[in-house]
């Protein structure tokens, strides 16, 4: 366990949203959370205690009312090249790209199962997590990004393992196939860093389905700021 990590949730996160509940009372808002993965999963009881405490509400594999809409988290991504393994998934199949590391060999920092390791998907779990729901006011926080769009391409240009080429685009196949079918609202998206400045759009759109994705590449703190009214004027900003 790495101890820096909940010492970043502890002293610095739940600290400085508790000075910013103190100063603004009635007026501090709702905060929806998950983890990335290059978050330890140890820290997930960590999230569910603060959870408890009005500071955020922990939304992985959650469905949370929120006003006259829904908010549903996801946290895993396919896999990827490195060992830490605790937020990845097999995507639609077993199948796992060049250079990708399989989930069963990588590293688990809390218990699971070898059967829900080896098989469990993210097309699965989404069925799962929203059986028959109307998602026409659905707001989904995924860490991954769907695969083939704004959000999801990568700096992986020229590299090639074992003579095949890596796909440059690294979002997940069963994250593209829910939007395309389902049409929620809205989701928003990270992982993949440097995908605003290769595209040059921070944002993508399936249908009626606006996708928006925070992530940077570089210092500065990347926001994307939004009405859910007006989707169509949401902005981004660095600071």
């Amino acid at each position: 366990m790495d101890i820096s990590h909940r010492d970043f949730v502890n002293d610095y996160l739940v600290a400085n949203l508790n000075r910013l509940r103190d100063i603004l009372r009635d007026d501090y808002p709702r905060i929806f959370i998950i983890l990335g993965n290059d978050d330890g999963r140890f820290e997930e009881s960590t999230l569910l205690d603060v959870s408890t405490q009005s500071i955020w509400e922990y939304a992985h594999n959650r469905k949370i009312q929120y006003n006259d809409w829904v908010v549903y988290g996801y946290s895993f991504i396919p896999p990827t090249p490195f060992h830490l393994k605790d937020w990845e998934r097999y995507d639609v199949s077993r199948y796992v790209d060049p250079g990708c590391i399989p989930p069963e060999d990588g590293v688990h920092t809390t218990p699971v199962s070898e059967n829900e390791v080896r098989y469990s998907t993210i097309k699965e779990d989404l069925k799962r997590l929203t059986d028959d729901d109307d998602l026409k006011n659905a707001v989904f926080l995924f860490h991954s990004p769907p695969y083939k769009t704004n959000l999801d391409r990568a700096g992986l240009d020229g590299v090639v393992v074992d003579h095949a080429p890596v796909d440059v685009h690294i979002g997940s196949i069963a994250i593209k196939q829910f939007i395309e079918s389902k049409q929620p609202l809205l989701t928003l998206h990270g992982h993949v860093h440097e995908s605003a400045r290769l595209t040059g759009s921070w944002r993508d759109r399936i249908g009626r389905t606006h996708m928006f994705s925070a992530a940077h590449s570089g210092p500065e703190l990347s926001l994307v700021k939004f009405e859910l009214e007006d989707l169509e004027s949401a902005k981004r900003e660095l600071i």
